[in-house]
Formats: C-alpha cells, structure tokens, sequence
C-alpha cells in the first residue's frame, strides 16, 4: 500500500482483523461506537464492519471527531514508509512538520519552504491525507504530549513546550477539545507517578529516569491556566489558537543551579530489525567529541544537552539529556531517520528476496539504511570520505569538528572547546587507496554482530589525534554549521585544497539557501545541485541522497565496494535496475556482504 493508493475498506479490516504487523502505522481504525481510533494491531476486540471507518493519517481520524486508543497508543505508531518511496510533496511536507517547520513558521512558512502556495499545499493535504497541515501539525503535537504524559514525569508545563505548543493554556485547551480530557486526567490515570502510587514500594515511585524533574505534590501536575513571561508577543504564524515562547524569556531553560530535563522515550519500529549491523556502522564512523557508538548503543552531543540511543525489546529507547525541552519533538524526528526505524522490512525483502540477493537478503533480516541526524553534516562527512579511509576519514572529521564545533553547552566537560592536536608535519595526509577515485567509507568488518548486553551500552571511542575525546560526560560538541563552516581556517587539517575547496563550495551554497539538505529537500533537484559543485561526483551525491534525503531507490554509483561484492557473487550490472525502489538496500546488502 503506497500513498497514492486509496485505503480499501476490505483490505483494511481484513489486516485490522488478524492484526497485521506490517500494517501498522499505514492506516488507522475508527469505531463510531466509542468513537476512539485505533492502530490495526490493537489488542481490543475487532468491532463490527458497520462500526469502523479506515483513515490513512492519525490526523484524518482526528478531524473525524475520534480520539486516540490509550491501550493501543497510536503515537507510537511507526511511520508510513511510503512517503520516502514516494518521495512527493506531501511526503517531503509531512517530513517537514515533524521537524516543527509548521509549529515555528506556520502554514506559510511551510509552503514557502516547499516553493509551492498554501492553497496548493492544503489541496495535495486535503486530497491525499484526508487533513490539512495544520491539523497534522496539531496531531503530532498532540501525540508527542500524550506520549510525554504517558511516558515520563516531565512536568505538565514542560510538557507543553517539549510538544511544540505556545502556551500551557494554549495545550489544556487543545487537548481538552480533540480528546475530551485534561493533561492532569492522563497523567494521573496513565502516567509514571500514577504507577508509582500504585506500586507498594516507595522506591518504585522513580520511573522516570535519574535527573528528571518530578512534582513535588499535586500542584505540579495540576493544569496551569496562565502562559510563560513573553508569550503574548511571540505569536505563531498560523496558529490563531495560542502564542509561542519564542525567544530565551519565554523559554524554562535549565541554569548553573537546576540540571537539565533527563527523559525517556520509546521509539517503535517493524520487525525484524538489524540493530547490530546499523550501530556497527555508525560506531566506525563516530567522530571524536561529538559522538560515540557500539553495537549496543549510540551517543551524540545535541544542542543543550545529549542523546542516547539503545536497542530494546520491539524498540529503541531515547534517552535525551537537554537544557531546552523545545527541541524534544525535532530530536525524536531525526532519531527515527538516522535508524531508519520507519521502514518496512518485510516488504524489502519480499521485493529483493525475489532477485539475486535472495541469500544476503535470508543472511541478514530487518537490515536497515544507516540516516543522518543533519543533512548538512552528512553531506561533509561524504565529501571528507572520499578517497580515504574510514579510520582516516574520522581522523580528519574530528579533527573539523575540533577546530569550528561549538559547545553543546555553554560550559562543556574540561572547561574548553577540545583542539586538534596536528601531526608533526602538517602536510601529512591519510593515504589513499591507488584505486580510488570516490571511496565507499563502509567499514570492513561489518559481517561482525555482537549481542547487546542487559545493561547501559558499552561505549568505545575511536582513537583520533584529537585531544579531549568525548570527555568525561560523553560527547560535547556540536557539528560546525554550515555558515560556520563557511567562514572556519581548514588549513592544517591535512586536507588537500581541493578538498577544502569542495567543503567550502558547499557550507557557502547551504548557508545561502542555495542547496536543501534537510528533510525537506527532493532527491533529485538536490542531487543535480551537488553535481555543479566542483570536486562532487556521482559517488558522493548517490551516498547523500541515500543516506541524508532518506532516498530508498538511490545508489552510489561507481563504487569499488558494490563492484567487488558484485563479481564475488557474480551478479550482472543489469540486476541493478531490478532492485527498484529499494537499491539503497541492496547497496547495504552487498557492502555487509564483503
């Protein structure tokens, strides 16, 4: 089932009914009855046919009049992985919003972004989603606060905000209107602190994780009626139902005194799901100080704070340590594209289990494309990437990320911003391969799989001739932005100056809107922007759209890695063509292959 097809109502209950995995998160189920909407994989009873109405978006049901399941819980629901097979309008629109697009510049600003108008950009909503962006954009404000509620002890103000909402008053109202009940009522019927009082021990009251702001008493958690200082000026485009907090007053930061907000969150994804093979692949190419990886883990400093990512049972826990709970709904966003955990693994297998790579397909089940947390980030790492190796590419990455990164917080671990220590002669460069002209920096033990144990992650951190490491509280630093970059002396690096060239070609065009590399951006017009940048070539450019545009259909051309597992499984350059629309996976079959 794909965007473009319309839901059929007997496909629909007939998935509904056996409670289809691979069904969950492509449509939701409505019951008049109860008049709550419902994942197909619901526990609950299935309700007759003449009860239930199909929505493709939670969005839809919800304009509908029905509320969410608190049993099944649709927000934490996968995502429609049709959207990046489709790779249209709405899907880059959708992609968009859960970045908070919507919530910071309204409708306007997210047609701008688009290049199209909003009437254009409500009809495609209307027309495909069955809603426009504005109630999407509610819905997943929505949905994140109800997973809050449900999930963490954040409190009820903090809350608001982490979901993208202006105003406390502003929250209570919208949630009281599209579900017909309080923040309070979820929390004290669903949430931590509920379990808590119902657990025997006083010990169990600490659900939430270590550091997390827990109410005192029941005026915490009680539904504030007012709105943070500044609220009343800051109000959001689009949005006539409340006011934004959009500068430093109207925002609860963390100070020197009160440590930040620490919480958790599930992230669901589809079975089967290659956890070990995906977190081996960043682990290679972690960079030092900014981020540290195992096959049981994954780290990176974030903007006020960090994030920590760790395989469980049927998800992947979030943990996020951060001085501003603003930045709670585009973090969850990336996470979910750098893991690829909206994907649909079955499907994938069904279409290139049918080709030649029927064996790699059967060797490794729910193998993923490893995303991006940032475009931009993605994109430098391709372009450091070529012609090295992957040791020397993360060398040389760290040694950028060192000399133009910023703190994560004001005052990182050790006092100071790590510097690179430079080797002796500062001519000195990574060798690179004699037969390369764009490397693949896939690693070359990626056949390894280790089992994850039942505690935290086991972190290691690339060793780099860059002093600081991670520091003692992990990684601190922030990837240079594009403008920064722009404007940072590469020189002593061991960068060649053609490389520094390319690197500054492309932070100038992205500085200047020239070049889209977020979740926005489509594949193709991107991919014939970084062909006109002298020093990207098709390698490069196929690696970006596949890895930072999220492309499932592209395909790093003329790689030496994908050649030799080719011959070595003598697969003809015809059955490239075969593998539509999932080349970017059969790209990640044969490079585990070798």
């Amino acid at each position: 089932m794909t965007p473009h097809q319309t839901l059929d109502f007997d496909s629909c209950y007939r998935a509904a009914s056996a409670r289809d995995m691979r069904f969950d998160g492509r449509f939701y189920t409505a019951v008049t009855s109860t008049g709550i909407y419902c994942r197909p994989i619901c526990p609950a009873r299935t309700p007759a046919r003449r009860n239930v109405r199909f929505y493709r978006h939670a969005a839809a049901a919800e304009a509908a009049g029905f509320r969410p399941c608190r049993r099944c819980r649709p927000e934490l629901s996968p995502g429609d992985p049709g959207w990046d097979v489709a790779a249209d309008l709405v899907g880059r629109a959708l992609r968009l919003i859960d970045d908070g697009v919507a919530d910071e510049y309204g409708v306007a600003g997210l047609a701008q972004r688009l290049h199209v108008t909003e009437r254009h950009l409500l009809r495609l909503f209307t027309a495909r989603l069955g809603a426009g962006p504005l109630a999407v954009a509610r819905t997943r404000r929505l949905l994140l606060a109800k997973q809050l509620l449900t999930e963490t002890a954040l409190p009820i103000t903090d809350v608001a905000f982490a979901a993208g909402f202006g105003s406390v008053r502003q929250f209570n109202a919208t949630m009281k209107e599209a579900y017909g009940f309080a923040p309070s009522e979820l929390r004290t019927s669903n949430g931590p602190l509920a379990a808590a009082r119902r657990a025997p021990a006083p010990r169990a009251a600490g659900h939430a994780v270590p550091g997390t702001r827990l109410s005192a008493g029941p005026a915490a958690d009680r539904d504030v009626q007012g709105t943070r200082p500044g609220d009343a000026q800051n109000t959001r485009p689009g949005d006539a139902q409340g006011t934004r907090a959009g500068d430093a007053q109207g925002a609860r930061l963390a100070t020197a005194t009160e440590p930040p907000a620490a919480l958790t969150l599930r992230l669901n994804h589809r079975a089967p799901y290659d956890a070990a093979t995906l977190l081996g692949f960043l682990a290679a190419r972690a960079i030092p100080g900014m981020e540290e990886a195992s096959p049981s883990g994954y780290r990176r400093a974030v903007t006020g704070g960090s994030i920590t990512l760790t395989p469980a049972d049927g998800h992947v826990k979030l943990s996020v340590t951060l001085d501003d709970t603003r930045h709670l709904a585009k973090i969850v966003s990336r996470c979910r594209r750098l893991l690829d955990l909206d994907a649909d693994p079955v499907a994938i297998a069904d279409a290139l289990g049918a080709t030649t790579l029927r064996a790699l397909v059967a060797t490794r089940p729910g193998l993923r494309v490893p995303g991006a947390f940032d475009g931009f980030e993605l994109a430098v790492r391709a372009v450091v990437g070529q012609q090295v190796s992957v040791a020397g590419a993360r060398t040389l990455l760290g040694r950028i990320v060192a000399r133009a990164g910023t703190p994560a917080r004001p005052t990182p671990p050790g006092g100071g911003i790590a510097r690179p220590t430079l080797p002796t002669d500062a001519t000195e460069r990574p060798t690179p391969p004699t037969d390369a002209t764009e490397r693949s920096t896939l690693p070359t033990d990626m056949t390894a799989r280790s089992t994850p144990p039942a505690d935290a992650p086991q972190w290691s951190t690339p060793s780099a001739d860059v002093t600081g490491g991670a520091g003692a509280d992990g990684p601190f630093l922030l990837f240079p932005t594009a403008e920064r970059l722009a404007e940072a002396d590469l020189s002593g690096l061991g960068l060649t100056g053609r490389r520094v060239a390319t690197l500054k070609a492309l932070a100038e065009k992205t500085a200047a809107g020239e070049l889209d590399l977020d979740a926005g951006a489509d594949p193709a017009e991107t991919a014939a922007r970084l062909l006109e940048i002298p020093g990207i070539g098709p390698w490069t450019t196929g690696y970006i759209v596949m890895r930072a545009l999220r492309d499932p259909d592209a395909w790093p051309d003329g790689d030496l890695g994908l050649r030799r597992a080719m011959r070595a499984l003598d697969i003809a350059e015809d059955d490239v063509e075969r593998w539509r629309p999932w080349r970017a996976y059969a790209a990640m079959h044969l490079w585990s292959s070798e």
